[in-house]
């Protein structure tokens, strides 16, 4: 007599969501069956999408969007699309540039998740540093701190010349090439009293001089020694 096989029971949000975290291949086995949980969510709103996104499952996260089409703007109960539980930039980035997720969107309090995570986790948290990237057009650096896209290394020193932060030596000032500011820079080098806050003011100033091309004598002279 043949032993007759009992089917196994059809999967549930509530089992796959619990098998995010260390078994996302078994989801994916699941919905290749039962399709229609890809944009299944549970009693809170809380999504297969959602998930993947806290937990970071990127491939599973790619795939319930572009293969399953599930909206990657889908809202929980508290109004909450995926992007407000991203744990990474690089989960965020994902979402917004590769999948289209927008980040203006508000939750039920009216906070978009950029104000969100600057409220509950502040402006060192690198989500926030990249949400906030978007909107103002700065780069966010991986220690947290935003570089600016419009600034730019100041220029080169003229040719001999160095600056040093700090008290400033004989042996910093260089070779300067105009010879008025050269010989009032080795005046003041040879004071006695070459050290002092007063006789270092205008040392600098000087350099000063050197570096933006500007004497106070001649405003608008260049420093640097032509070459015909």
């Amino acid at each position: 007599m043949a032993s007759s096989q009992q089917a196994l029971p059809a999967p549930t949000i509530d089992l796959l969501l619990n098998l995010i975290d260390t078994r996302p291949d078994s989801i994916l086995a699941s919905l290749t069956q039962h399709p229609h949980l890809a944009s299944a969510a549970d009693a809170h709103g809380y999504s297969l999408v959602h998930a993947s996104v806290s937990y970071g499952q990127l491939d599973l996260l790619r795939h319930l969007v572009q293969k399953h089409q599930v909206d990657v703007n889908l809202l929980d109960e508290d109004g909450e699309t995926p992007l407000f539980v991203a744990e990474t930039p690089e989960v965020a980035k994902c979402l917004v540039e590769e999948l289209g997720a927008h980040q203006n969107l508000r939750n039920a309090e009216g906070k978009t998740a950029e104000e969100k995570f600057l409220e509950e986790e502040g402006e060192a948290n690198q989500v926030y540093q990249y949400l906030k990237s978007l909107r103002t057009g700065e780069r966010a650096l991986s220690a947290g701190v935003v570089e600016s896209e419009c600034t730019h290394p100041p220029p080169p020193l003229p040719e001999g010349v160095k600056v040093e932060l700090g008290t400033m030596t004989e042996d910093a000032v260089g070779h300067v090439q105009d010879p008025e500011l050269r010989r009032r820079i080795e005046e003041l080098a040879m004071r006695e009293d070459f050290q002092t806050e007063e006789v270092q003011s205008q040392l600098r100033a000087l350099v000063s001089e050197v570096v933006t091309g500007l004497g106070t004598e001649d405003t608008g002279r260049s420093v640097r020694r032509r070459v015909d």
